[in-house]
């Protein structure tokens, strides 16, 4: 029981540290030494072993998304294609529902194929142009991008999502497994975040919290460029969106590799907007701005995914898992708690899917349950406890807008957390056992 509790405190300190706006670094370096003296595990070859081995595995895998989206980013800061973007949006919805708004046009990349990753720094610059057109609180930017990646997007029958992907190799199902619970699933928490961003659009406008709030984190000089000068020069938003359409048309059409697909974007944009950059100093300056921004997340990131090593090294791990497994429930409900659990615990929807399924593949055949509803209840419950604050993906976005949990962590709950359990147990799971 004690190891157990080790590990709970383990990730209610890493959110206690995160609401007090102690950086990722610093914060997840000295959560994972706690854990380890707790724990009474070698701390130093746990630190230079799981800590830095799960840490330099995922910049090794995602150093060039990162890279790549943060350059590609840049450009579309620095050339004014975002604001052309972002005026066009706004004139399109009469600068209204720019929070849902965000949050559909996410999701439609998303289920495009393209990296949740590279979609945040795809459609920052943007939403952050959207958001002070229309003078609104930045608080909802984190939420309203990462709600379109983690969500309806991720659960849909037929998504490309990587936890799709595990239930089909894991289970041998379809990508459209449980197709009408997974349809109606997904209308579901479209509408439940769609009212939640209207009710949150409205109550802080209502408390007159607006895009220049001096309670919020600073942006820095160069993000606070929006201008409605009617000479001011930039493309034409027809040719701005050129550049993501190249990278849709190559990731999904020509099945290349995302970073090949995000590098010849960029090299779109560094034609198409030439007229607009010119100088070579001014390619350069965007580059760097770029490389800076990618260095700073990604390592931010690699670094409480570190955290996560070493959490399941630890026999609290062990323990919970090996609990969740022998739990005597509903076959259904069982798979929805097994899949939420080892995610929360791993902070990572993939991470959980896939710890959760390899210990369990032989157990829900015995059980009897048709695979196809095993397959879409883990898809959905595993986008539930893993948006807990220890989450990679919630402190990259966080570091990408300039945000924290304190200011930004409640909307990312409520689309990305309660909303999705609401979705699976009063939804999805009642469904399945209706046999539809």
């Amino acid at each position: 029981m004690f190891d157990v509790l080790i590990l709970l405190f383990a990730i209610v300190l890493f959110t206690v540290l995160a609401f007090k706006r102690v950086g990722a670094l610093p914060m997840a370096g000295i959560v994972a030494l706690i854990t380890c003296i707790l724990a009474q595990m070698p701390v130093l070859d746990t630190m230079l072993g799981p800590f830095m081995e799960s840490a330099a595995n995922y910049v090794k895998n995602y150093f060039f998304i990162f890279f790549l989206g943060a350059v590609f980013s840049a450009f579309y800061e620095g050339s004014g294609a975002a604001k052309s973007i972002a005026r066009f949006l706004s004139r399109l919805t009469g600068g209204k529902h720019v929070a849902v708004l965000v949050f559909i046009i996410t999701s439609i990349l998303t289920f495009g194929g393209i990296s949740g990753f590279v979609v945040y720094f795809v459609m920052y610059p943007i939403t952050l142009q959207l958001f002070q057109k229309n003078d609104m609180s930045r608080i909802l930017i984190p939420a309203s991008i990462t709600a379109g990646c983690w969500t309806i997007s991720m659960i849909a029958p037929g998504s490309p999502s990587i936890q799709n992907v595990i239930g089909m190799k894991s289970l041998g199902t379809a990508a459209t497994a449980a197709f009408v619970p997974g349809v109606i699933s997904v209308i579901a928490e479209l509408i439940l975040i769609i009212i939640w961003f209207e009710y949150r659009t409205k109550a802080l406008e209502k408390k007159g919290r607006r895009f220049d709030d001096p309670t919020l984190p600073p942006l820095p000089e160069e993000e606070k460029n929006f201008a409605d000068d009617p000479n001011e020069r930039m493309p034409h938003w027809i040719v701005a969106f050129i550049p993501i359409a190249v990278i849709l048309i190559l990731f999904n059409g020509f099945k290349m590799a995302v970073e090949g697909a995000v590098f010849w974007g960029i090299v779109a944009a560094c034609m198409l907007f030439f007229p607009y950059l010119k100088r070579f100093e001014t390619y350069v300056e965007l580059l760097n701005r770029g490389g800076v921004n990618a260095g700073g997340a990604l390592l931010n990131t690699a670094i409480v995914v570190g955290f996560g090593g070493v959490a399941q090294n630890t026999e609290g791990f062990r323990i919970i898992v090996d609990a969740v497994l022998h739990m005597n429930i509903s076959p259904l409900i069982f798979v929805a708690v097994a899949v939420a659990v080892c995610a929360g615990m791993c902070g990572s929807a993939s991470g959980g899917m896939g710890v959760a399924f390899n210990a369990l593949k032989d157990t829900f055949v015995a059980l009897g349950v048709n695979l196809e509803y095993v397959h879409r209840i883990g898809v959905i419950a595993a986008g539930t406890l893993d948006t807990l604050p220890h989450q990679g993906g919630q402190i990259t976005i966080l570091a990408i807008t300039h945000m924290n949990h304190k200011t930004a962590y409640l909307d990312i709950c409520v689309t990305q957390l309660i909303i999705p359990l609401i979705t699976v147990f009063a939804v999805t799971i009642p469904l399945c056992a209706m046999g539809l």
